[in-house]
């Protein structure tokens, strides 16, 4: 049964957000999962993650970073807003559950700690979701999270390209968030987004990597409707698909590393803070 003040927070963002991710939790984990799994340790060592350390992760998909903060004898509670991302990390030993930002059901002060791997690009409220993180917190707890940034490295351009080489129609409805909810994806923007939900010491860096994938590897997200890229390639005709998929492949070949791998530029934005 759906809790009705549950549904109150969410926006027409977050339902979007909802149906993108339905049902495609083992094809993120098999492509871009590799690729968000790059900033974990990074981000567990921002909020001071160590033995007896208890955490929160919020949007914690697979489990990745819940399982990397297990590993550091943290004691973890994970949630996620879509339930075949949490049965996943449950497979995997983590205590996880359903729940979706802004409005979590734990009590006030009770982490030491919450980590975000990308999931603020995920929720519909950013600023409502950054002061119900700061509740959950103790005082002098620490937060950090990612966030894919307006600066964005070669590699996460690739499918984009693709798609205007290609002829692709850009779905209308791709999930959009309200400009009222939005704010400048930047490094100094996002410091600042803690900032106004009450954390201090805020501070946030661009992470800069390629990711190591192969061709076909990193075309399996999107074929099986993964994220964004995902909706527009399912949205086409299948010609429209195959010639993406031509395009591609020729775009990609910039990014050849040898063998069958490409190495995919990326950056994305760290921030941390600690709640007053």
């Amino acid at each position: 049964m759906t809790d009705p003040t549950q549904t109150q927070t969410q926006t027409v963002f977050d339902t979007a957000e909802r149906t993108m991710w339905s049902g495609r939790a083992r094809a993120y984990a098999a492509s871009f999962g590799r690729l968000c799994a790059h900033p974990v340790e990074r981000l567990l060592d921002a909020a001071e993650i160590e033995t007896g350390t208890y955490v929160l992760d919020v949007g914690t998909g697979t489990g990745t970073a819940a399982l990397a903060a297990l590993a550091r004898g943290a004691r973890v509670s994970a949630v996620d807003a879509d339930a075949g991302m949490a049965v996943v990390a449950q497979a995997a030993g983590v205590d996880a559950r359903v729940a979706a930002l802004p409005q979590l059901s734990f009590p006030d002060a009770e982490f030491d700690a919450v980590v975000g791997n990308f999931v603020i690009n995920h929720v519909g409220r950013p600023r409502a979701a950054l002061t119900e993180l700061r509740r959950v917190l103790k005082p002098g707890g620490r937060i950090a999270l990612t966030l894919w940034g307006a600066r964005r490295g070669a590699g996460q351009e690739l499918f984009g390209r693709a798609f205007a080489a290609a002829g692709a129609v850009i779905p209308a409805d791709l999930p959009r968030l309200d400009p009222a909810e939005d704010f400048a994806r930047t490094a100094d923007s996002f410091a600042e987004l803690l900032r106004e939900a009450g954390f201090t010491d805020a501070g946030a860096v661009e992470l800069e990597w390629e990711h190591r994938t192969t061709l076909d590897e990193w075309w399996g997200g999107p074929a099986a409707g993964v994220a964004t890229a995902g909706l527009v390639v399912t949205s086409q005709d299948a010609g429209t698909v195959v010639e993406i998929r031509r395009e591609y492949e020729r775009l990609a070949a910039e990014f050849a590393a040898g063998g069958h791998e490409l190495a995919l530029p990326h950056i994305a934005v760290l921030a941390c803070g600690r709640a007053g």
